[in-house]
């Protein structure tokens, strides 16, 4: 197989210092109308970077490149090319030391401080997650190996925006075989590639994406037709996404910056993805087996990797919330009452566990091919079974603590601007121990896009089943207890504890039994 030909951006830029990634502004030229099929509302979105629906989410996710080309960021976010001159995002390589392992956390963490946690699909998952899989187990994917390696060196050269989409609708998930005219199928074969069609959920953040990866996960595949792996540029003809409301147009009708400083600019919207006989070039497959297919999932390294940067990422969202938890209780006086402490508290605890797991997940890493380290897979299944709790219940405490101060608002931020209204807005809506009431519009508002709006809701749709099946993390921790080790452990604790005794009394020479 020759070498990939995805062409957005077309090359990995160039300094005197050799090969950059792009620049926040390189990035917003890289999708602004070139001719992907965006449709929301019935229409066809031409300019992803000017349409009321996207504009303010693409310049989010530009401030990501400009973060990474910000001197003051460099010892964290960047690392030489381990493969030619320049340098790169630094979680885009494989890890060969703590140190490296420990960088690689803190630039996951500071990218998500740029979108303040909210981007769940930033470039860094699957960039970062998944691509070293395909440098440092390019063997994995047998026939396919050199375009695995040729993918990764685009994806790492350039910091590409890769979104991915490997989950089957949910149109019939109790037989595949009544769904096969949806799932992703091989339709020709030819000389140039792939021909495709089908369907994929949910693809987050794939609008304004530049690359996509179509893969498997949960139902697996048993033809060939419908096992292929692959990579493409998001602007590839038959290409399709069928996007859901736009929480950022709509902000954009109906309210300000003020009113929704949520939504208005994180809506990393999610789509239908439609392929409609998409011509797959075959330097782009990665699997094209029914049975490798069913195991691209378990490409060691990617699983763990992608723990990393979810974990992370939820971490600093927790940050936020908690801020945001703290502040509203104090617009409202209730900061000093115990249960509401109590409350805060507990929010709190959740944020110090998951940071804490995702240090362990760092530090504690496990031998990977040849010099490199993968993030610890033991601490980091334990978070894919906390962290949906965790979120619902600092979401269901905000809405029950700070209550109907939550709807007890200005409708929006002209109703301050009015000088007829504000007069009585400062006496009757103002805050505790003389905060103005813009201020305290200010902040719950933000609390409101935060954890009570339908943006809201959305996320904690998102966060819920961000690891799949709640009930299948819970089986999976089980049944990987038997394979990592751990089990034998807990098993074993209580094997010497029984050990000790038997119906004559304690065996244990050190201990007395009754009546001596």
């Amino acid at each position: 197989m020759s070498a990939t030909t995805l062409t957005a951006p077309a090359r990995a830029k160039t300094s005197k210092d050799g090969k950059r990634p792009q620049t926040g502004a390189e990035y917003l030229d890289s999708i602004k109308d070139d001719g992907r099929e965006v449709w929301v509302d019935g229409e066809r979105v031409r300019d992803v970077t000017t349409h009321p629906a996207f504009r303010n989410s693409a310049r989010m996710v530009a401030r990501l490149y400009e973060a990474l080309h910000d001197e003051k960021n460099a010892k964290t976010m960047r690392a030489p090319l381990r493969d030619g001159t320049g340098w790169t995002h630094s979680a885009f390589q494989a890890p060969r030391s703590l140190e490296e392992s420990l960088q690689q956390k803190d630039a996951y963490a500071l990218w998500a401080r740029v979108g303040y946690g909210w981007l769940g699909r930033s470039p860094d998952f699957v960039g970062a997650a998944f691509v070293p899989s395909l440098e440092v187990e390019a063997e994995y994917f047998g026939e396919y190996a050199d375009n695995a390696r040729g993918v990764a060196k685009h994806i790492r050269e350039n910091v590409s925006f890769i979104g991915h989409a490997i989950v089957n609708p949910p149109i019939d998930r109790s037989s595949p075989e009544k769904a096969q005219d949806i799932m992703i199928r091989v339709e020709e074969e030819t000389d140039a590639g792939i021909i495709v069609s089908g369907a994929k959920v949910v693809a987050t953040g794939s609008a304004l994406a530049q690359q996509i990866l179509i893969a498997h996960h949960f139902i697996p595949v048993t033809d060939k037709k419908f096992a292929p792996v692959f990579v493409l540029d998001v602007n590839s003809p038959g290409v399709k996404m069928y996007c859901r409301r736009s929480y950022e147009g709509t902000a954009n009708q109906t309210a300000s910056a003020f009113d929704a400083p949520l939504s208005s600019r994180l809506d990393e919207n999610d789509a239908i993805l439609v392929l409609d006989r998409v011509l797959v070039p075959w330097e782009n497959v990665l699997m094209y087996d029914a049975q490798k297919a069913n195991t691209f999932m378990a490409v060691p390294g990617q699983a763990s990797r992608g723990l990393l940067q979810a974990g992370v990422r939820l971490a600093v969202k927790l940050d936020f919330l908690c801020g945001a938890f703290m502040k509203a209780v104090e617009v409202g006086g209730t900061k000093d009452f115990r249960g509401v402490q109590a409350a805060v508290g507990e929010a709190i605890a959740y944020r110090h566990t998951l940071w804490a797991i995702m240090e362990a997940m760092a530090r504690d890493s496990h031998d990977w091919q040849g010099q490199y380290q993968m993030p610890n897979r033991v601490h980091g299944h334990a978070y894919r079974v906390i962290a949906a709790d965790m979120y619902s219940k600092i979401r269901q405490s905000v809405l029950r603590h700070v209550a109907s101060g939550l709807i007890y608002l200005p409708s929006s931020a002209k109703d301050h601007l009015n000088p007829d209204m504000s007069p009585l807005l400062d006496q009757y809506a103002r805050g505790s121990n003389g905060m103005s009431s813009v201020d305290r519009s200010k902040i719950l508002k933000l609390t409101w896009d935060a954890f009570g709006s339908e943006f809201a809701s959305r996320h904690e749709l998102y966060e819920t089943n961000y690891a799949g099946s709640q009930e299948q993390v819970r089986v999976d921790q089980y049944v990987r207890s038997f394979q990592n080790g751990t089990a034998e452990q807990m098993l074993g604790l209580v094997d010497t504890c029984m050990a000790e005794y038997d119906l004559n009394g304690w065996k244990a020479p050190d201990l007395f039994n009754a009546g001596h």
